[in-house]
C-alpha cells in the first residue's frame, strides 16, 4: 500500500507539508503543517473567528441550506437519509437510561429531529443562523447558538455527537474539555471526521475535497484522535467506517481537479479506497466512539 507521506511537499524551514487552495468559496491559498506530537495536520494561516464565517457563505454548502437543485444534491440527500438511520442505530445501541443527546454542529437538524421522534431528549448547537432557524422549526426550538455550550449543565448528556464538526472548531483543546465536562460519567462522545491517511486522500493529494481549507482547521488520523482524547482522560473504545464518504469526497475531488464531476472515476477511486481500508482500517472518514470512563 502506498504511504500517505508521499503527498507532502516538505520545506524544512517552514515545515510545510502540502499547499492547498480553497476551491469552494474564496480561491485563496493555504498550507498544511504537520504536528508530529499529535500526528495532526494544521491549516495555516487560520482565519480569525471574525473572518471564519465568511468562508461558509456559499450556496453550495448543502448542510446549511437543504438545497436539492441538481443530481448531486439529490444524491447527497438520498445518502444522508441512509446515514441518518445508521447514526440513530449507533446511539440507540448505547442504551443509556435517560437518552439525553447533544448534537454539536447540527446543521438543519435532520439528525436531532429523527432522534427526537425516537424518544431522545435533544439539544443542538449550530452557529449558522439560517441553518439554526430551519432546525428549530423541525425540533421545537431545541437548537442554540454556540454561546449555549458554556451555559449547559455539567454532566447532563448521555451522548454528544459531532458529525464532521470537530475539524471546524478553532479552539480544539478547549472544546474537547467542554464536551468531557458535559458528558455524564460513562457517557459517550461520538466524533466523525475525515481521515487524511486514507487512500483517496493520497490519490487526490492537494485536490482532496475533505481538506476543505480553511473551513477544516485540523486534519486527523486515528493516532491524532486517540492522543487528543487520552489527553483529556477520554478513551476511544470503537472505530467505525463511513463507507459512503469515499465516493462523495472522490466526486468533489474530481470536480476540483478536472473542473467537472467524473462519476465513473470517482466511483472507481471510492471503491478502491474502501477495498484497501478493509485491511488497513484507513477509511476516507471514520466514526470514533469515545467513552468518558476516566473520572
Amino acid at each position: 500500500m502506498c504511504s500517505t507521506w508521499n503527498i507532502f511537499v516538505f520545506m524544512e524551514d517552514k515545515h510545510v507539508y502540502l499547499k492547498l487552495k480553497d476551491y469552494s468559496v474564496s480561491g485563496e491559498k493555504f498550507e498544511l503543517q504537520y504536528n508530529a506530537n499529535l500526528d495532526l495536520l494544521e491549516t495555516k494561516p487560520q482565519p480569525s473567528p471574525k473572518q471564519l464565517p465568511n468562508y461558509y457563505k456559499s450556496e453550495d454548502y448543502i448542510s446549511h441550506t437543504n438545497a436539492k437543485r441538481n443530481l448531486f444534491e439529490n444524491a447527497y440527500h438520498f445518502v444522508r437519509h441512509i446515514a441518518l438511520k445508521r447514526k440513530l442505530k449507533l446511539i440507540n445501541d448505547l442504551q443509556p437510561d435517560t437518552k439525553h443527546l447533544l448534537d454539536v454542529g447540527c446543521g438543519t437538524g435532520e439528525f436531532i429531529q429523527l432522534a427526537q421522534k425516537n424518544k431522545w431528549v435533544v439539544k443542538g448547537i449550530e452557529p449558522n443562523t439560517n441553518a439554526r432557524t430551519i432546525a428549530n422549526k423541525k425540533t421545537g426550538d431545541s437548537v442554540f447558538d454556540t454561546n449555549m455550550l458554556l451555559k449547559l449543565k455539567t454532566g447532563s448528556f448521555d451522548v454528544i455527537t459531532l458529525w464532521h464538526v470537530l475539524e471546524h472548531l478553532p479552539n480544539l483543546d478547549q472544546h474537547i474539555s467542554v464536551f468531557k465536562k458535559l458528558l455524564k460519567p460513562n457517557g459517550t462522545l461520538i466524533i466523525a471526521v475525515p481521515n487524511y491517511r486514507s487512500y483517496d486522500a493520497n490519490y487526490y493529494k492537494n485536490f482532496w475535497a475533505a481538506y476543505d481549507v480553511p473551513r477544516h482547521l485540523w486534519h486527523f488520523s486515528r493516532t491524532s484522535i486517540t492522543k487528543l482524547m487520552n489527553s483529556k482522560q477520554l478513551e476511544v473504545i470503537k472505530v467505525r467506517p463511513m463507507i459512503f464518504d469515499a465516493y462523495y469526497v472522490s466526486l468533489l475531488s474530481e470536480k476540483y481537479k478536472f473542473g467537472r464531476m467524473r462519476f465513473l472515476n470517482a466511483f472507481k477511486i471510492g471503491f478502491r479506497s474502501n477495498k484497501r481500508a478493509k485491511h488497513s482500517g484507513e477509511y476516507s472518514s471514520l466514526i470514533y466512539c469515545v467513552k468518558n470512563q476516566f473520572q
